[in-house]
């Protein structure tokens, strides 16, 4: 299945643990890390310190707050750290769920 035609099934934020489990359409289940989730922001500031050089290393910790729907598009993603100006597509947090995930289950 191509990767634009994919989409969330269900969405759960565990506010415990911070972290974010996604069943998609294609059948993958996902829980993913805050921390490997907050590294890959794309907003324009996360990128200009990459381009810098600069690694994003973030806090020990760190937890997924909150989860803002863009329309059909995507999520933006808050973080403990006070972070939020990513927006996650569909797409990409599919991509990140092959990279990030801890748990797959079939």
């Amino acid at each position: 299945m191509a990767t634009s035609a994919v989409w969330p099934l269900d969405i759960v934020l565990h506010e415990a643990s911070g972290q974010l489990e996604v069943l998609w359409n294609d059948g993958l289940h996902y829980t993913l890390d805050a921390s490997g989730l907050r590294a890959a922001c794309r907003c324009a500031a996360c990128e200009s310190l990459r381009r810098a050089g600069t690694p994003l290393v973030p806090a020990a910790g760190i937890a997924l707050t909150l989860l803002r729907p863009v329309g059909e598009f995507g999520l933006q993603l808050c973080f403990s750290d006070g972070h939020d100006r990513g927006i996650y597509p569909w797409s990409y947090l599919h991509e990140l769920s092959s990279i990030l995930s801890l748990q797959t289950t079939p």
